[in-house]
């Protein structure tokens, strides 16, 4: 497993050579991984790394973890099981995000990656500077100088080397991807090594479900990788047999910045151009997200939805959140607010789950 491959011309790329994108124009995908097995389960790691059979780093001796995943499943309120959460912002650098990057990281030094550049709203950057200081990579983190000063303070911390950009988020991508010419490009967003890691989220469900999988499944959408990770992970196991369907997946964005919601309702196989609004939800702030024509496909094959909620919404469901003890930042409270909309139009598959992204100690 260390080759890219194109699904458009079936081009093949070297990992350690620094291609996020096919010659032809499309994104690219990872080689085929070991089918999901149950036995091969290591039921004595706590992390994401039990599933290290399905993940594409090859010597142990590679892996560059601090505990990532295994994140408790709890219900919303206490007592009423029909709607849970997924406590991702348990991971080490307070965001799901610790996923994708152990997993990219750990392949990069196995192919022999000495320095990395990334364009972050925050927590992507956040945690690949983490992980990539773990494994004495050196980082550059490209980032809009408007978010949020308290991730810029972590990324900073971790000892990388942070590149604030005036303008808009692609502004930001664009210095990155010049700055990559340089250096190796490490992107969450284009590179499918992030989305391996994501797909053990489904894996835990199913576990923490004993063998069963949720209803619905609703997730904040800027890039996607959660989403798309989730589907990946689902499909697996319906795959090998080990679930009988794959989970309706949801994806909620912001109106204010709703490319994939816009799409999704009309019928339309790619992201719709938007006049970007200001949200709260910062995180899923992507108006042209690398994946879209997947994550629309992958939203519709498992029956699922792409909703857009306002800022009362997203306002309230933080606020509801907190008060049943999950402090989150308004990224993550996307998903209660999707899972309210939805309800007020008619009933819910049981159990539901909310994937709470990422701490509200890292807002502001």
């Amino acid at each position: 497993m260390d080759h890219y491959i194109c699904p458009n011309c079936h081009r093949k790329y070297p990992i350690k050579e620094n291609h996020w994108e096919c010659k032809c124009g499309s994104i690219l995908e990872l080689e085929p991984t070991p089918v999901f097995d149950p036995q091969k389960i290591r039921r004595d790691e706590n992390s994401l790394w039990r599933y290290a059979a399905t993940l594409p780093v090859d010597a142990p001796e590679n892996v560059v973890t601090m505990g990532e995943g295994w994140t408790p499943l709890e219900p919303m309120v206490q007592n009423e099981p029909e709607l849970l959460v997924k406590l991702e912002y348990n991971n080490p650098t307070g965001s799901y995000k610790d996923r994708g990057v152990t997993v990219l990281v750990s392949k990069l030094k196995e192919e022999g990656v000495k320095e990395v550049v990334e364009d972050s709203s925050g927590n992507a950057g956040a945690a690949l500077a983490a992980y990539a200081a773990r494994a004495r990579i050196l980082c550059h983190i490209y980032v809009p100088a408007s978010h949020s000063t308290g991730k810029m303070r972590q990324i900073a911390a971790y000892g990388a080397d942070l590149v604030p950009v005036q303008g808009s988020r692609k502004d930001t991508s664009l210095a990155a991807i010049e700055a990559a010419r340089k250096s190796y490009y490490a992107s969450h967003a284009h590179s499918p090594l992030f989305v391996e890691g994501c797909k053990t989220m489904a894996y835990e469900l199913w576990e923490q479900m004993d063998g069963q999988v949720p209803g619905i499944v609703f997730t904040p959408l800027g890039q996607g990788s959660i989403l798309l990770g989730l589907y990946k992970g689902f499909k697996e196991l319906y795959d090998a047999g080990y679930a009988d369907r794959v989970p309706r997946l949801v994806g909620v964005q912001a109106q204010a910045c709703a490319p994939l919601a816009n799409a999704f309702q009309a019928g339309a196989d790619h992201a719709l151009p938007v006049e970007v609004g200001e949200t709260s939800a910062e995180g899923i702030k992507i108006a042209d997200p690398v994946r879209g024509k997947e994550l629309l496909a992958a939203m519709r094959d498992s029956q699922g939805d792409c909703l857009a909620v306002s800022e009362e919404e997203i306002a309230l469901a933080k606020t509801d959140l907190a008060h049943n003890g999950f402090y989150v930042e308004a990224t993550s409270a996307v998903t209660l607010a999707g899972y309210r909309q939805m309800l007020s139009i008619g009933p819910i598959p049981s159990p539901a789950v909310l994937i709470l992204t990422g701490s509200g100690l890292k807002s502001g």
